[in-house]
């Protein structure tokens, strides 16, 4: 379902010139973009404003700014072209008696979540072409904008009023490391931790964004802690934790064999009680939300 450029659209074309200004919030670049003159992106919007007879945007200087029509449209028209590209694929997934499924996952979720369901999933739909795409939270929604995507399943924070959503799980989020408490027993405080080194995940991702935001509510920053190793692979979190390099915060979904076979240790302090949702979303206002409804209760039952 990845969106090719130069396709032909059953949209009109003026509305993906909008959509191009809205993403850049630049005449220029979304000319540059769309390869047509600068004028004729800002024809393309009169046309739109003339239609809808109201104002797309306003200006600070030079900068445009949406205006809260603006908004609503970006929003259904953001629906609307992702929902015009699946619609695509489907009839010729129909056509080719091979249905598809593109949908994202967040690294860990990807990772440590799916597997079983896309094996239950592939055994009860043997034909269907499925496509699992590992991102962080922000390029998947993105992706979902763009209609690269069908749906995602996030750990991350996302803007609840852009995207429909239902809760595929609850996960506790905690600290490990690779050997026990020297007292045998879990540190009572956070800040308990703050000598450790910490061992987190690039910036977007959504286990370093909940981290982030627990600190912040206690008035500290990851910056706190003794040092810092930004590491964009789970399996080498684990490792470096495992080999003592450091401590790191992950979902439990994630160290459950480590913590079986004791290469990593829990050391969540007894102040620290995070639990976070996995959220399976999609374009809010889909015509396809039935069919991520029903495919949700299918994974779930």
């Amino acid at each position: 379902m990845i969106k090719k450029k130069g396709a032909i659209s059953m949209l009109d074309f003026r509305v993906y010139t909008f959509l191009e200004v809205c993403k850049y919030m630049n005449f220029t670049k979304a000319a540059e973009a769309l390869h047509i003159t600068q004028p004729a992106v800002s024809q393309h919007i009169r046309f739109i404003e003339d239609y809808y007879q109201t104002r797309l945007f306003s200006f600070q200087g030079k900068k445009p700014v949406l205006t809260e029509a603006g908004e609503y449209l970006l929003h259904a028209f953001s629906t609307l072209s992702h929902d015009q590209v699946y619609l695509k694929e489907q009839v010729l997934a129909m056509k080719n008696k091979h249905p598809s499924l593109i949908f994202g996952a967040t690294l860990t979720i990807g990772e440590y979540v799916m597997p079983q369901f896309l094996i239950e999933h592939q055994t009860h739909h043997p034909d269907t072409a499925l496509t699992m795409i590992t991102a962080n939270t922000h390029e998947l929604l993105e992706r979902i904008s763009d209609g690269e995507i069908d749906f995602a399943i996030v750990e991350g924070y996302f803007d609840k009023t852009q995207y429909d959503y239902l809760t595929f799980s609850t996960e506790p989020y905690i600290a490990v490391a690779g050997k026990p408490p020297q007292s045998g027993i879990r540190p009572a405080q956070l800040t308990d931790l703050l000598g450790e080194k910490l061992l987190i995940r690039e910036t977007g991702s959504g286990t370093r964004e909940i981290l982030e935001k627990c600190l912040t509510s206690r008035n500290l920053s990851i910056h706190d802690f003794a040092g810092i190793s930004e590491i964009g692979n789970i399996p080498a979190l684990k490792a470096m934790a495992a080999a003592g390099i450091g401590i790191t915060f992950l979902y439990r979904s994630a160290v459950e064999e480590e913590l079986k076979s004791h290469t990593l240790y829990d050391i969540t302090p007894e102040d620290f009680s995070v639990t976070h949702d996995f959220t399976l979303i999609w374009q809010k206002g889909s015509i396809f939300a039935s069919r991520y409804r029903t495919l949700f209760k299918e994974w779930r039952h």
